[in-house]
């Protein structure tokens, strides 16, 4: 009998670890946990938002569990050409000078740079930026912050590490606008209606998309396989009604493209 409980031990503990052996390694998507609704913390402090839905929806078609990696959004590329983290999944627009450094899936969002401006500011558009006296706002880093460097060339361009940051210096008339994304843009007018206004139609369309150590073609491919299924079966749409009900709403009332 003990003989017999002594090899159904050994069995079970055989068969354990030659599960857990085979099991797939964790997924580590990196993000920086500071751009509601995308990426942000819930009430508990747990990862949350459109991103992190979509990272446990990809992790999930792959087969492995999620390892959720919250970095600053300049430390991600390197992240990633290290070997810290698995892929970026962070709203990370794909551009060539990325695209240098890391491969990017498929476009999984339509996006564009627009203008957040003080309400004092007499700012109508991205073309008068550039102008001796003006100052723009930017988050390091970002497209925003590549597009002023290359076309305000006339103008102060404030490079800060924080969002939040330079949504203040509008906010307080520091600055006369933020060059940002437009559901970012949105939120943060939302936010100070009484001292910005927001200029959300774009002046450069750009694509969100998912970002990848250069040379890893089988991931990559399966991640594409995942977002074309992914779209096929109404998640993009599933993911506009959980948490941009009110931006879409927006977006639509004021006749500009939806970014899903």
């Amino acid at each position: 009998m003990l003989h017999s409980l002594r090899r159904c031990l050994v069995l079970f503990f055989v068969t354990l670890a030659a599960a857990l052996s085979a099991a797939e390694p964790p997924l580590r998507v990196g993000m920086e946990l500071q751009f509601p609704p995308f990426e942000m913390r819930d009430e508990k402090g747990q990862p949350a938002g459109v991103s992190v839905d979509l990272a446990q929806a990809l992790g999930a078609f792959l087969g492995r569990p999620v390892e959720i990696q919250n970095l600053p959004f300049d430390g991600l590329i390197p992240a990633l050409k290290t070997g810290r983290i698995d892929l970026i999944l962070s709203s990370m627009t794909a551009t060539p000078e990325r695209a240098a450094s890391i491969d990017f899936s498929e476009p999984y969002l339509k996006n564009g740079l627009c203008l957040l401006v003080s309400a004092k500011s007499d700012v109508q558009s991205v073309a008068d930026l550039d102008r001796a006296g003006r100052t723009v706002a930017v988050k390091k880093a970002t497209t925003g912050h590549l597009y002023a460097t290359q076309h305000c060339r006339q103008a102060r361009v404030l490079v800060l590490d924080k969002e939040t940051a330079c949504v203040l210096e509008v906010a307080q008339g520091k600055a006369d606008a933020f060059i940002y994304d437009q559901i970012g843009i949105y939120e943060n007018w939302r936010r100070n209606k009484d001292s910005t206004r927001p200029l959300l139609q774009p002046f450069r369309e750009e694509s969100w998309a998912i970002g990848l150590r250069k040379g890893s073609d089988e991931l990559r491919g399966k991640v594409n396989a995942f977002l074309a299924s992914f779209r096929a079966s109404g998640g993009f749409d599933r993911l506009a009604e959980k948490w941009l009900a009110e931006q879409k709403a927006e977006f639509q009332r004021r006749g500009i493209a939806f970014v899903f």
